[in-house]
């Protein structure tokens, strides 16, 4: 067996992501030793129960004396407080990362607070279902799945290679950007779908007494899609949109004009309007397809090994 690369990862936060990253830390041979912290001693408990670490810790102070790899696996609304938290214990070389899907908002909070002799490299695994906690991750998690890095200008290169080579080893394909890239791009493919999502059946929701409970009876698959994503955590999405606000808008602003554009062409009759944006809809979601980011298999196609948890 090769040599781990890198000595002890402290996963601060142990929740879907954190928890898939230490069955890929555990699995791969990713590093000799996995320190775990979370605030709430249930959520320790349970991860100890799972076995996901080598040490336990309510203070994140702790866990991080000795890591070479620290990854925020919180919220991004606190990515600050943590970092102001654990800012005095890092040791010399490490590589301090998170995986919040906004980039610029957690560079702002967490930089001002990391000593110069550590590299930053955020980071954001486009992987997820809608379950959490320490129970729900899996291995199979990042398997195909892209991973973006946002390294700032001052990071080594050497620390985002390092940080590279460990996403890839969790089964992650790779990219580099600017964290404005980043914040634009993730809030059309993701932060506006979600909000749309929370908003039809939220509105769903309000109508089950006009429908006598009629709506959620005869759920299609289209709403039924929506309610997997409406279901994602709440604290997460809420940081995510309030953090990431002005693109978020921005991308809203083109939905809406888009959206007022198909009222009309269903108020005219406008077939042909309506017949050419869902043929040309119908060819992006082949090439979603054949880029392997989904499949008609349930769970992404993934099937757990024998001994992990399914979320």
């Amino acid at each position: 067996m090769s040599d781990p690369l890198f000595e002890r990862i402290a996963l601060i936060g142990i929740g879907l992501i954190g928890s898939s990253i230490a069955h890929n830390v555990r699995a791969h041979g990713l590093a000799r030793h996995i320190a775990i912290t979370t605030r709430r001693q249930e959520t320790l408990t349970q991860a100890e129960t799972l076995g996901l670490g080598d040490s336990y810790h309510l203070e994140a102070a702790e866990a991080v004396r000795g890591a070479d790899l620290v990854i925020l696996c919180v919220p991004v609304g606190i990515c600050g407080a943590i970092t102001r938290e654990i800012a005095d214990h890092l040791e010399p070389g490490a590589i301090v990362s998170d995986v919040g899907s906004v980039k610029g908002a957690v560079i702002e909070q967490m930089r001002p607070h990391l000593p110069e002799h550590v590299d930053f490299v955020p980071a954001h695994p486009l992987a997820g279902t809608e379950h959490s906690g320490p129970a729900s991750g899996f291995v199979e998690l990042f398997q195909n799945r892209w991973c973006i890095l946002t390294p700032l200008p001052e990071t080594s290169p050497e620390a985002v290679e390092r940080l590279k080579a460990f996403w890839e080893a969790c089964g992650s394909n790779v990219e580099t950007m600017t964290s404005e890239h980043h914040d634009l791009v993730l809030a059309i493919v993701s932060h506006v779908p979600h909000l749309i999502a929370y908003n039809i059946v939220g509105t769903a929701a309000d109508l089950e007494t006009v429908t006598e409970s009629e709506v959620v009876k005869f759920s299609a698959s289209g709403f039924r899609d929506f309610t997997r994503i409406a279901a994602s955590d709440p604290t997460m999405w809420r940081d995510v949109f309030l953090t990431n606000r002005d693109a978020v808008l921005e991308m809203l602003t083109r939905f809406s004009e888009d959206l007022a554009s198909l009222q009309r062409a269903i108020r005219w009759g406008d077939g042909d309007t309506l017949f050419n944006l869902f043929t040309r809809t119908r060819e992006i979601r082949r090439n979603v397809i054949e880029a392997g980011q989904d499949t008609a298999k349930p769970n992404f196609g993934r099937e757990p090994v024998k001994g992990d948890k399914p979320s």
